[in-house]
């Protein structure tokens, strides 16, 4: 009884600290025109709200699905557990499309405008969601498991494992995790390459200087979020490695501590992403620290001429503008 106590507590401000970090993350993006200008940050807009909704829905129903509520009602038992399923679905697309969004930036500049424009990203991030709740809410269309005599609405005791790892884990998380990892590889490489072609060059060393701050600038943030996504897989892994020895290993003792302290893992991700992005992006470190000196300045970040209207990121103004001019070279 204690224990459950005390994973109750430690869901209950893993719930308050991913709604509170995750509400100013987007208060942040929705206040500043040019913020929302950026696609990065629609994408980075769309997690923050699939981890508020972990925080305010998902984990609240964990916690009442333990308990064994509601009872005798299956179909909202299965509501309720695929909640998270759905939300966590839809972090790992909006992951994706912010790896192939900084892939398009740093590789394809020349594509970027007609390949990630504001509506295009409205329209992924839709589907995205679409999809998310479709891949979420299959065990209430029927792959799930028969319910218990006694009514009771338990995790374990309704979802079927086979689900669980081939499908959840496997095709529709582990797979796009890979893409991913493959993705941010060559964003790295790309990156440096260009960083280090710039430094061989013998240009005005002014557009030289500036040439290779924006790139450096461009690899810390695919660098940042690389880190996002880095503490997405530690935090899941634990828990879908416990669920494939329960599918392949039904024999294996798992204690009871090691299976909740994975799933107050899986949780706490959802309260990690805000820590990251104010550590480690300016716009909104700026803007946590105005909002603790009780101001709310203009932040650097969104100055004009740091990002064109037209939404182009500055490593591709830049690409662009090198294209044209006459460095040796081109």
């Amino acid at each position: 009884a204690l224990l459950s106590l005390q994973a109750a507590a430690r869901r209950s401000t893993t719930a308050l600290l991913s709604i509170l970090g995750n509400l100013f993350i987007c208060t942040i993006i929705l206040r500043d025109r040019k913020l929302r200008a950026m696609v990065t940050n629609h994408f980075l807009l769309s997690l923050a709200v699939a981890d508020v909704l972990v925080g305010a829905v998902a984990i609240p129903c964990a916690q009442m699905t333990d308990a064994g509520l509601p009872q005798g009602r299956p179909s909202l038992c299965l509501l309720m557990i695929c909640t998270l399923l759905i939300f966590t679905q839809a972090s790992v697309f909006g992951l994706l499309a912010i790896a192939v969004e900084r892939y398009i930036s740093i590789l394809k500049p020349f594509q970027y405008l007609s390949l990630m424009s504001p509506q295009n990203s409205v329209l992924v991030i839709l589907s995205s969601w679409a999809l998310a709740t479709i891949i979420g809410l299959l065990p209430l269309m029927g792959w799930h498991k028969p319910f218990p005599a006694d009514g009771e609405c338990n995790f374990d005791a309704v979802i079927e494992e086979t689900y669980l790892v081939y499908f959840n884990f496997l095709a529709c998380m582990l797979l796009p995790l890979l893409a991913m990892l493959i993705l941010y590889g060559r964003i790295f490489l790309e990156a440096k390459r260009q960083i280090r072609k710039v430094a061989e060059r013998e240009v005005d060393v002014s557009r030289q200087a500036r040439r290779r701050l924006v790139l450096h600038k461009e690899l810390r943030l695919a660098a940042s979020l690389f880190i996002v996504l880095f503490g997405f897989i530690l935090c899941w892994l634990p828990l879908h490695i416990l669920n494939c020895l329960k599918l392949f290993c039904p024999a294996c003792p798992i204690p009871d501590p090691l299976v909740l302290a994975t799933i107050i893992l899986s949780h706490a991700n959802s309260a990690i992403n805000p820590v990251v992005y104010v550590f480690r992006m300016r716009s909104f470190r700026q803007a946590f620290v105005a909002a603790f000196s009780c101001t709310w300045h203009p932040l650097p970040a969104s100055t004009p001429g740091r990002f064109s209207t037209s939404g182009l990121t500055p490593s591709n103004r830049l690409e662009l503008a090198s294209r044209n001019s006459s460095l040796p070279g081109k």
